[in-house]
């Protein structure tokens, strides 16, 4: 009997790793060769054609990826329209530039009758964050594909997914490892502000009204806080935006991370990074090797593109990514 306990609990514990292995193991490169085998090169092409109009497409597209991931999985549930995710306060920000990178994208796709409603709004995202990434200088990546695209997008959903410009490092490690992301992960993930912008009303908390006992957040670098309050004046409007990375913010490359050293992070949860002694090693050495970093940021977001993925039968392929079916 105890035999048998053994093999039954042993068995079960294989079909579970099985069960978990599965969904990452039904997507994978080329999964369109036969439905629709030119997609990546008909998505790289509308990328970009949208980059070449406006810069903030790469920012925008990016952070849209990340936010969809991050809630209900990268299902495209982000692209709905409202009432949806985007009616949430961390979303209201989000670029337009962003959606309308995957919906000309979705349209050069279905243009071609070979491919026409066979492409997910899910992978397009994925393909376009990648055309971004490496149109503004960063590294090039297989993109695993096969996601189906959800039918739900709430509000409510977005609560409490999103990680805050205020967060300190068990916060971001905690939000990032449950989606299977290690801090090594959410450092690289982090690097990608090399070319992200954010709005005044985000940060100038840390160079006015930091604490009761400190006006000025003592983590800031002087002179960076001389160029945040230009760019920020008191009263200026909080939908300002300004540029996450001061020394190169239209490539993507590491000096996001030599920023941090010098005490150049404008979000607490991008200068805390270096400051907790915990993570400071990671940021070194992206921060001495791009080759490091562009490695380790790789590896980061294949995982975030697997993390809650509808495949198979599930979710559905959307003819207009704003819309269920």
């Amino acid at each position: 009997m105890e035999k048998y306990t053994a093999q039954t609990i042993f068995s079960i514990f294989s079909l579970l790793l099985l069960l978990s292995s599965c969904v990452s193991a039904q997507l994978r490169t080329g999964f369109y060769q036969n439905s629709c085998p030119n997609v990546e090169a008909i998505v790289r092409n509308a990328v970009r054609q949208k980059f070449q109009q406006t810069f903030v497409t790469a920012p925008a597209t990016l952070r849209l990826f990340f936010h969809d991931c991050f809630v209900r999985g990268c299902d495209a549930s982000i692209m709905i329209a409202s009432p949806s995710e985007r009616d949430h306060p961390d979303d209201m920000s989000l670029a337009g530039d962003g959606f309308d990178t995957v919906v000309k994208a979705k349209q050069a796709v279905d243009s071609n009758p070979n491919c026409r409603n066979k492409v997910s709004c899910a992978d397009i995202l994925a393909l376009a964050t990648r055309e971004v990434v490496v149109l503004t200088g960063g590294p090039s990546y297989p993109v695993e594909l096969g996601r189906r695209d959800g039918r739900i997008s709430t509000q409510s959903s977005v609560q409490n997914q999103l990680p805050q410009p205020g967060f300190n490092l068990n916060q971001l490690n905690g939000m990032f490892s449950r989606h299977g992301l290690s801090q090594t992960d959410m450092i690289a993930l982090s690097g990608a502000h090399t070319i992200g912008f954010a709005h005044c009303g985000k940060f100038t908390n840390r160079i006015y009204n930091f604490s009761p006992s400190r006006r000025i957040d003592p983590t800031i670098n002087s002179g960076y806080v001389i160029q945040l309050k230009q760019m920020c004046p008191i009263g200026v409007d909080v939908r300002i935006a300004i540029n996450m990375d001061p020394t190169s913010p239209r490539t993507f490359d590491n000096a996001y991370f030599k920023n941090l050293q010098q005490g150049k992070g404008l979000f607490s949860s991008d200068q805390i990074l270096f400051t907790d002694q915990r993570s400071r090693s990671t940021v070194n050495t992206f921060a001495n090797s791009e080759g490091a970093f562009r490695q380790a940021f790789i590896t980061a977001i294949t995982k975030l593109g697997r993390v809650g993925v509808l495949t198979g039968n599930a979710g559905e392929i959307r003819r207009d990514c704003s819309r269920a079916n």
